[in-house]
């Protein structure tokens, strides 16, 4: 979701502002605005902006065109606008979502505001320990001292930052969460304090694996104490307590005092339960978990290091990553280093190396030039622009990159690349591998060896198996079978039928009387009139949208041909009424199952045009649309040519 944050805002900016916004809400692929004044809306910024296809007045809305997306950008604008309270002119079903998307969204939001400033901090301990190795510095003298407290004070009042954030996460006044971590960092509470100046008055679990010395007592409960500073799970967990307490208080203590009650009762409760049960148990949990993932790890490393290299970019692209990072922390807090996530090391210099053998291949100016820019930024850790932009667009890229970050990733986990510091990203991550007790050189060379293998591996696979688009072949092959009908062009090169799926009179999309279909910018096909009031799948596959208002319907064939059935022009506005759904989303249909029952006499009396455009949404993946159904006779509505 946070990719669509700042195009929310940009379209906020040059909308007019929040306060220019009257009400939203959205269809299948627009934003619909109504706005207090329309001529403060920047109509040409909006259209060039990257994101929206193009801008649209109609129906007394101001239409900005998001395409399949449009439900995350709407819901980006709705938490950035607060239209929270508009919910009866939004149309929208937010369904719970589950728990491993829940986990994935509160880690990610606990961790990726930090992220920028953790990594800027641990690119300068990693310089500062390359220098150290390098004898270009001495650890005894004051530039040291004064540079690696710059680049160690947020790994050592880590719980601070974290208390701040993730009371955002968890709706806790940040404040308060950023006192529960000053306090559990707080140095009389630390173990290894307390046990420099105190004996043990007894020992809990004794003889077991969790045996702790108690050194404390909170009226009469035994405390164990543990080191909190550098921590992640300890005060996540309390956050989260606390965030449940203030709830409860709010509504308990009388308005008069909430404003000095509630808080201090959140701090007492949480922070007392936190160091006595809660922090422990999430120490020993936290640790626990690093001590299973190794014991995992250590069973095959080169298949563990393979598997997370292999996969590394899919999980970035899915926003899966965020799961993994507390491991990452975790484990470097807890052992001093990670060697679990390390394998994915390969993967930013397997993009690289991709990136680089397509822009020494490609004979198409605009790629060579996106190529450039995207090979700079991958170098350095930032891998976005050349996978949304180049490799998966084109594919098979792609997939050459994954691979040979899966074989880079196996060498590390084989050699056991391990990491000390929380580093920068790319190039800027080999100085977190200098050991920094020994200043041994021997694990870089270990991280460097791996990321030529995968950018050796990458650039030779690219080189022997990327060819370029074959598009050009195909105009030719089209060219000279021209004479033909339209079934014998498709079979020679490859075809896939899109059924009538509306009885009724078909007409080109250019009669459309809405610009965005009109122009084919939401996608190619063709248009219905209908004569009977009853749409059927036109192909086999399954049902990927039905609109909450009933006017619209989209499916995606086995093939992966991405279609979609929009009844009437704004019928958004009749929300819902004179339509009658057959199936729901994620249904799975046949040619010819009825999808939709319309009312067309009630909705023609309701002020509204019945004409109805099919498009293929994904049209640009193909190399033709064929308007088989202007031809007589014809079953086909579209024919796909691939």
């Amino acid at each position: 979701m946070r990719k669509y944050e700042q195009l929310a805002k940009d379209i906020i900016e040059n909308i007019g502002g929040k306060s220019n916004i009257k009400s939203l809400n959205h269809c299948v692929t627009r934003l619909r605005f109504k706005l207090n004044d329309e001529s403060k809306a920047n109509d040409e910024v909006l259209k060039n902006m990257d994101g929206v296809v193009t801008v649209l007045k109609s129906a007394g809305q101001y239409q900005v065109v998001i395409g399949n997306h449009v439900s995350k950008v709407y819901e980006e604008i709705c938490k950035i606008a607060d239209f929270s309270s508009q919910a009866e002119e939004q149309n929208t079903e937010n369904e719970d979502k589950k728990l491993f998307d829940k986990i994935i969204d509160v880690i990610s939001g606990i961790f990726q505001p930090i992220l920028a400033v953790l990594t800027a901090a641990g690119m300068i301990k990693g310089f500062l320990a390359l220098f150290s190795a390098f004898s270009w510095i001495s650890p005894d003298s004051g530039t040291y001292i004064v540079l690696n407290a710059i680049g160690d004070a947020i790994f050592m009042y880590l719980p601070i930052i974290l208390g701040y954030t993730s009371a955002q996460k968890f709706g806790l006044k940040p404040f308060v969460g950023l006192l529960i971590g000053i306090t559990i960092c707080y140095p009389s509470i630390q173990q290894s304090a307390i046990a420099s100046t105190l004996e043990p008055l007894y020992t809990l679990f004794q003889g077991t694996s969790f045996a702790s010395p108690v050194y404390l007592e909170f009226l009469g409960i035994p405390i164990v104490s543990m080191d909190y500073t550098s921590t992640v799970m300890p005060v996540i967990f309390i956050c989260f307590v606390a965030a449940k307490f203030e709830k409860i208080f709010d509504k308990l203590v009388p308005e008069l005092l909430k404003f000095f009650f509630v808080p201090m009762l959140t701090l007492l409760f949480s922070l007392v339960l936190g160091v006595i049960f809660i922090g422990p148990l999430a120490t020993y949990s936290s640790t626990m978990v690093t001590n299973t993932i190794i014991s995992i790890r250590e069973f095959s490393p080169l298949i563990a290091g393979a598997i997370i290299g292999f996969s590394w970019q899919i999980l970035v692209i899915f926003g899966i990553h965020w799961g993994f990072l507390p491991v990452y922390i975790n484990n470097i807090s807890t052992i001093g280093y990670d060697n679990v996530m390390m394998p994915f090391f390969g993967a930013t210099f397997a993009t690289t190396a991709v990136v680089v053998a397509i822009m020494i291949k490609t004979k198409d100016k605009k790629l060579k030039a996106l190529c450039i820019p995207s090979a700079i930024s991958s170098i350095f850790g930032v891998t976005e622009p050349a996978i949304y932009g180049i490799l998966l667009p084109l594919k098979k890229p792609f997939i050459i990159s994954c691979i040979a970050s899966g074989i880079a990733g196996a060498y590390l986990g084989f050699s056991d690349l391990k990491e000390f510091i929380i580093g920068g990203l790319g190039i800027f991550e080999l100085p977190a591998m200098i050991d920094p007790a020994t200043n041994s050189l021997d694990n870089l060379m270990v991280g460097i060896i791996g990321a030529v293998i995968a950018m050796v591996v990458a650039f030779i696979m690219t080189m022997m198996l990327y060819k370029e688009d074959v598009k050009e072949d195909k105009k030719i092959e089209i060219e000279e079978v021209k004479d033909k009908n339209q079934d014998e062009i498709a079979m020679t090169i490859g075809k896939e039928e899109v059924k009538i799926p509306i009885e009724g009179e078909i007409i080109k999309l250019s009669e459309v009387p809405d610009d965005a279909f009109a122009q084919g910018i939401l996608g190619k096909g063709l248009a219905i009139k209908p004569s009977e009031g009853l749409v059927k799948s036109p192909v086999k596959g399954k049902v990927t949208i039905l609109f909450p208002t009933h006017h619209a319907i989209g499916l995606t064939s086995e093939s992966g041909v991405e279609i979609l059935i929009h009844v009437g022009m704004n019928t958004v506005n009749l929300q819902g009424k004179h339509f009658s759904p057959k199936v729901k989303e994620g249904d799975l249909v046949e040619i010819g199952d009825k999808l939709l029952e319309f009312d067309i006499n009630e909705i023609e009396n309701s002020g509204y045009s019945t004409i109805t455009p099919v498009i293929v949404t994904n049209s640009e993946q193909y190399f033709d649309i064929v308007e088989s159904g202007l031809s007589k006779n014809s079953n086909d509505l579209i024919t796909i040519i691939s």
